[in-house]
């Protein structure tokens, strides 16, 4: 199976380094239980994705069924993915190095937690429209959603008809 020799760690590092990030992703979440649909709904894909994904990888593991999947993602996971380092030596005291900026910092240096806000804002997460348009929706949803835009759009354009003869009348006398 998959613990034992030199040639069966060589193995399972070969296997963990064909899962894919996506694949990996899924196995996270098989290894806590969840459904296809669950896994679908936390990663924001299809059901059908999440099956086809489990699958792949349930063949490249050789596993059985899907239980059997996770049992051998959760050990090739305590095999292989595990964080190399070094130790950090801290010195015993810190000292403070000059820094060459007038006021101790230069002024065109940005805060990278504005940034990651302003990712979040557009990858959808902060988004008004983030929940609103969605893939999983049912059929009925989505035409209500593209019925309320398409009112929406024409309530716009019947006001600005409205708007511009109105002033084609105040200019024309």
């Amino acid at each position: 199976m998959m613990e034992g020799s030199q040639s069966s760690t060589a193995d399972d590092r070969l296997r963990w380094n064909r899962l894919t990030d996506k694949q990996r992703a899924c196995l996270e979440l098989l290894l806590e239980r969840k459904t296809s649909k669950q896994i679908a709904r936390e990663l924001g894909i299809s059901k059908y994705t999440v099956d086809q994904r489990i699958t792949a990888a349930r063949q490249l593991l050789g596993a059985r069924d899907r239980d059997d999947t996770a049992i051998r993602y959760g050990r090739l996971k305590q095999i292989c993915d595990r964080i190399a380092y070094d130790p950090v030596e801290l010195p015993d005291t810190a000292t403070i190095m000059p820094s060459g900026f007038a006021d101790d910092g230069p002024s065109n240096v940005f805060d990278l937690r504005e940034t990651s806000k302003s990712v979040d804002r557009l990858s959808g997460e902060g988004a008004p429209s983030g929940k609103i348009w969605r893939h999983d929706h049912r059929l009925s949803a989505r035409l209500t959603i593209m019925a309320t835009i398409l009112a929406a759009a024409i309530i716009f354009l019947l006001g600005s008809l409205g708007i511009a003869e109105t002033l084609t009348r105040l200019i024309s006398g």
